[in-house]
């Protein structure tokens, strides 16, 4: 098993509007991707799993052509939020990284 973020030349997350974040999962090279991909361990259960979600929150994105990966979930809190502590959202991708990918 190799922890995602191992293998991933690029996990990030940013703010997708006042209501939602969004994730790039970016690879280096076409076999990389398909190892990840192939894996079956990027699913909308997985990431729904990592951030206490319901699976039909989140919205999946496989990019061939780009060796990408991109999700979008639900903000925890409406961006601007006194409670919202990531305005951007840019701290938001830590509990992608120890996918395990066999």
């Amino acid at each position: 098993m190799t922890e995602l973020y191992r293998l991933a030349k690029l996990i990030r997350s940013k703010n997708a509007g006042p209501f939602e974040l969004t994730f790039d999962i970016m690879f280096e090279s076409q076999e990389i991707y398909q190892r990840v991909t192939d894996s079956g361990m990027i699913t909308e259960a997985v990431i729904a799993e990592k951030y206490n979600l319901q699976e039909k929150d989140v919205k999946l994105y496989f990019c061939a052509n780009a060796y990408a990966v991109k999700a979008t979930i639900p903000r925890p809190y409406t961006q601007g939020d006194p409670r919202c502590s990531d305005s951007h959202g840019g701290q938001q991708y830590a509990p992608l990284m120890s996918i395990d990918i066999p």
